[in-house]
């Protein structure tokens, strides 16, 4: 497995679990601690922008990589947008990959 493909694996796995974190800080912090989320909020929300951008861009330079059709490489991209899709495309689409 080249290094590209092993750094968009973990970034996957990376994004998606920042995510999560984000909706958790949004939905069980915010309503009981709002100076905690407020505290949270920056580091997390910059930690999660940087992790996507990161998606996306290794998503590019995979997919050219592995000549995903234009079809494969919007389903990868659009796995960056909903909770728990980057765990499914680090399977199904990075470890046939390997």
């Amino acid at each position: 497995m080249t290094n590209l493909i092993k750094s968009f694996k973990i970034t996957a796995v990376l994004e998606g679990i920042s995510y999560l974190v984000l909706f958790a800080n949004m939905l069980l912090i915010k309503p009981f601690y709002i100076d905690l989320y407020k505290t949270l909020l920056y580091p997390i929300g910059m930690t999660h922008g940087l992790l996507f951008i990161a998606y996306v861009l290794l998503a590019l330079l995979v997919g050219s990589k592995l000549k995903w059709s234009f079809k494969t490489l919007g389903i990868v991209l659009l796995a960056s947008l909903l909770p728990f899709a980057t765990f499914y495309i680090e399977k199904r689409y990075l470890n046939t990959a390997a």
